[in-house]
């Protein structure tokens, strides 16, 4: 007979697993001169977005105070000139004082990233001292008493020799053994992963159009590995799993990766292919789905890997168009288009306490990140049934790009929320839209923010209809479950 202490123990592990984990962070780079401040970008992350952990490319103090307190978690980084010096443990325990100790515990550091893409440099002294700076700041966390933040250092995928097929990873000659054994034997005493940048953005080949396709998660034939009889149907999948064959081949398959860097361009100089904002927003909303699914690549089903996208702000400091264009939000803190990382903790004073307010006291109705493509997709036919203006969504319009379901939905649920009045119940949609005080508007797209037209009466979604979100579906699961188990102890 079953032990009704168990069955109960099995319904308390249920509801305490029942959140998704969310595994998508951002780099917070600081390469411009309007960025707003660190405390407004703290507050933002916290009370608007989901992300929950940061990169930085240095230990900005400003940063890592105002991020002290804030639940997200941060990852610093020594700059590449100080290498040779972190080699010898006296600087690596100045380091630790200087900017670690003064923050912790009220900033949450993750780990410390000891250069950026150091073999790309092919900087032999740098090389030379990469591993011993690793090292040394180890052992000055461990003498402080801060084993748990990790030390890695991020690769570009110029370190490998080959990669296509991804069966046909492997490090490049001379420094596979001498360079990268020793770096993951680091890795596994530490249990620290091996941070690597990912960039299917370079990867595609603009003469072969369906490699697009291929790099962005779009329907495509997929390529296949002959040698492991594995079909990849993107290039994400295939350039991790040729790092992880890389891996392998030098007998470190067990160490961990984290996705270090990964992210597109919205916009670049005339003519570059590739670039735009309906490529920026398939690739890094296809992504963060991808990644936070668990799915993992072929070689590494079930895997979920910490990932970071490039980047947080567009920053007007960096050389060319395409690198000034990686953000998924504007200096204002306005996105740059909608991959689905808002949080319901956005909304308004109806639903809790008064998120931060960056732009006003305007409000706009999107959809919640978890909503399905089924009632994105039901919530345009509702509102362009009801006499409400779609012309901005259509092909022509202004806001018709990115041509994606969610950025139309979202323009279409906050023209039906503005002319019904600008209630909250006017953007609940079945439970799949939430109040945002973040302008969506980009572009030429501009996001009415006060009721407009001629008074038009419009009925409101039905709830318990068709528009039902996924969410929903999955509470009446969860229902059903409980249920189950409430009967089988009626029984015992």
């Amino acid at each position: 007979m079953p032990n009704p202490f168990h069955l109960l123990l099995l319904l308390f592990l249920r509801l305490s697993t029942a959140a998704t984990t969310n595994t998508i962070g951002v780099n917070y780079g600081t390469v411009a001169d309007n960025l707003p401040p660190p405390s407004t970008v703290a507050t933002f992350l916290k009370s608007q977005t989901t992300i929950n952990h940061i990169k930085l490319y240095d230990a900005n103090p400003d940063i890592l105070r105002a991020f002290a307190n804030t639940g997200i978690s941060v990852t610093v980084t020594a700059a590449n000139g100080d290498i040779p010096s972190l080699s010898k443990l006296p600087s690596a325990k100045s380091w630790i004082t200087t900017n670690i100790l003064p923050y912790h515990p009220k900033t949450i550091f993750n780990r410390i990233a000891v250069g950026n893409e150091i073999i790309a440099t092919s900087d032999k002294n740098l090389i030379a001292h990469l591993l011993p700076a690793m090292e040394a700041l180890q052992k000055a966390l461990t003498l402080s008493n801060l084993t748990h933040i990790q030390v890695s250092t991020p690769h570009s995928l110029g370190i490998l020799s080959s990669s296509e097929p991804p069966s046909a990873g492997a490090f490049r000659r001379g420094y596979d053994v001498t360079i990268f054994a020793p770096i993951l034997d680091f890795h596994r005493r530490t249990k620290s992963p091996f941070m690597v940048n990912p960039y299917p953005f370079f990867g595609f080949d603009p003469t072969r159009p369906e490699t697009l396709n291929y790099a962005l998660f779009k329907p495509n034939g997929g390529v296949f590995d002959k040698m492991t009889g594995l079909n990849y149907t993107n290039m994400f999948d295939a350039q991790m799993d040729a790092v992880f064959t890389a891996m392998k081949k030098l007998g470190y398959d067990d160490v961990e990766l984290v996705v270090a860097e990964t992210g597109w361009p919205s916009a670049g100089d005339p003519n570059q292919p590739g670039v735009g904002i309906e490529n920026a927003v398939s690739y890094n909303g296809n992504l963060i789905k991808h990644v936070n699914s668990g799915k993992g690549t072929p070689l590494m089903p079930n895997r979920t890997f910490e990932t970071y996208i490039f980047s947080l702000f567009n920053e007007n400091l960096k050389p060319t168009v395409s690198e000034r264009n990686y953000g998924l939000f504007k200096p204002n803190l306005a996105p740059v288009y909608d991959v689905g990382v808002f949080t319901q903790q956005a909304m308004g004073p109806a639903s809790g306490p008064t998120a931060m307010v960056p732009l006003g006291s305007k409000k706009w109705c999107v959809p919640k990140a978890n909503a399905s493509e089924k009632a994105l997709q039901a919530n345009i036919d509702y509102v362009c049934s009801r006499g409400i203006n779609c012309g901005p969504i259509k092909d022509g319009g202004p806001c018709f790009k990115p041509n994606t379901l969610r950025s139309h939905a979202a323009y279409a649920m906050n023209a039906y929320y503005q002319q019904s009045g600008r209630h909250d119940f006017d953007c609940d949609f079945g439970h799949t839209g939430v109040i945002t005080f973040t302008n969506p508007s980009y572009e030429k797209c501009t996001y009415p923010s006060a009721a407009t037209g001629s008074g038009l009466t419009v009925n409101k979604p039905d709830p318990g209809g068709s528009q039902k979100s996924a969410t929903s579906n999955l509470r009446l699961c969860d229902f059903l479950f409980y249920l189950q188990i409430l009967i089988c102890l009626f029984f015992l």
